[in-house]
């Protein structure tokens, strides 16, 4: 491993940013994450918030960066305009776009559409998939990306053919803080346990073809009525959400699953496919994205490598 800096990599969404320095072979020299997502960057300047951010790493001025997510949405620093499928993820770092009129060679990878009958778009998740495509040598797989906006691909031949969205995640952080479950989780929101029977419970219930809307309140009444923790309300509401995703989406895996995920996403995730009796495997999302990046960067500026 080498400490000299060959590129800067960011992932750079709604509300978080993440920033790595990597050598010629990819490993992490220096690592910076902040809450300087696209509203507080907007507000500050991109550039200047980039900026800031590789000063402190002590990244050199001619150092390229390579970035993935919102900062490349019509909302962000610059579109990086989206690739419909089917499309080889290769191919689309073609498309990446370059910041005009600042010093630094920063660009910008565009995101994926879907046009039709069921249209839908990612940004970000296309350089996390890369990663884990590579990682894995996959060709024909579903690829489950959980997150605020969870993404489920097909992949065949080594192409993304399709893809769906679902809330999950916004739904868990707008139903624990903003609707009448908050009374019922409290401060418990980050408790969601995969060991807590409350989970289990509410992901089998989900499978067995039960409605979600039906049983959203069940929650609060189940902390008047039996005494439901703070804890117990999280884990049950966290099941229904995740229970009824996975039910959606378990009629596209026949040609088996991999999970990108990292800590907490990737525990309860990993044991609602196994109450689903889903087989799967895991690729960890930190080190997809970055080895995402890292193939982009490589492809863009190949005499750094």
């Amino acid at each position: 491993m080498s400490d000299i800096a060959h590129y800067a990599l960011s992932d750079w969404g709604t509300s978080r940013f993440r920033l790595w320095l990597v050598d010629a072979a990819g490993n992490v020299i220096a690592e910076k994450r902040s809450d300087d997502g696209l509203d507080a960057s907007r507000n500050r300047g991109f550039a200047d918030t980039l900026e800031g951010h590789l000063s402190a790493l002590g990244a050199p001025a001619d150092l390229p960066v390579i970035v993935c997510g919102m900062a490349g949405s019509r909302q962000g620093w610059v579109e990086a305009r989206y690739v419909p499928v089917p499309a080889d993820l290769r191919a689309i770092l073609s498309g990446a776009a370059r910041i005009e009129n600042i010093a630094r060679d920063v660009r910008i990878i565009p995101g994926l559409s879907q046009s039709g009958h069921s249209p839908n778009v990612m940004r970000g998740e296309e350089t996390q998939l890369l990663g884990a495509i590579l990682a894995r040598n996959l060709s024909n797989r579903i690829i489950a990306m959980p997150g605020t906006h969870s993404k489920w691909v097909s992949l065949q031949e080594g192409r993304a053919t399709g893809f769906s969205t679902y809330l999950t995640g916004e739904l868990y952080a707008l139903l624990s803080s903003q609707s009448i479950l908050r009374h019922s989780i409290g401060d418990a929101a980050s408790s969601a346990s995969p060991d807590h029977p409350q989970f289990a419970a509410s992901i089998e219930l989900m499978l067995s073809g039960e409605r979600m809307l039906g049983e959203l309140f069940g929650i609060r009444a189940a902390m008047l009525l039996d005494d439901l923790s703070p804890e117990g309300a999280a884990s049950r509401l966290s099941g229904l959400l995740i229970g009824a995703e996975i039910a959606g989406a378990k009629a596209k895996s026949s040609d088996g699953i991999t999970l990108v995920a990292s800590g907490a996403m990737a525990a309860l995730y990993g044991a609602a496919l196994r109450i689903a009796h889903l087989d799967f495997d895991l690729v960890d999302a930190d080190e997809a994205v970055r080895k995402g990046l890292f193939v982009a960067a490589s492809s863009i500026w190949p005499s750094k490598g």
